[in-house]
């Protein structure tokens, strides 16, 4: 199974919405260098899909990759579905499904206008086993699905 990168994304500040930079360095054991979010708790990546990002703007919502403070966004792949433990491969970036959702403890701006938000409920996490260099378009393949 295998999708796209659509959007590499960071802030330098933790709750505030993340900027496509394009490209950025994952760190093995940390997550995207100069990210706020990045550390070695086993969230050290968030992912979400496009297609997510789709549904709340079929909401009536002005929502672009980097709103739901993901790092990366995808296309093509099932995010929510794969299992933890599930090996995703971005060119010799190697990482490891780490979380499937997240709990919500403060309702978001986007939550208030949309009366949800999909990344507690379809974003994933993982952690950087091998680093390098992750890019907009670059291949997302799943590897290994436990």
């Amino acid at each position: 199974m295998q999708g796209k990168i659509v959007a590499v994304c960071t802030s330098k500040n933790k709750g505030e919405r993340k900027k496509n930079v394009g490209e950025a360095k994952l760190l093995p054991g940390m997550g995207l260098e100069g990210d706020a979010h990045a550390g070695f708790m086993h969230r050290q990546v968030s992912l979400l899909a496009l297609e997510s990002i789709e549904k709340m703007r079929q909401k009536g919502l002005d929502v672009h990759p980097g709103d739901f403070a993901e790092n990366l966004t995808t296309a093509g792949i099932d995010l929510p579905s794969l299992p933890i433990g599930t090996k995703l491969k971005i060119g010799e970036v190697l990482m490891e499904v780490s979380q499937i959702g997240k709990v919500c403890h403060n309702r978001c701006k986007i939550y208030y206008q949309a009366g949800d938000c999909v990344m507690p409920k379809e974003g994933i996490f993982a952690i950087v086993v091998t680093g390098g260099q992750v890019a907009t378009g670059d291949i997302l393949e799943v590897i290994e699905n436990v």
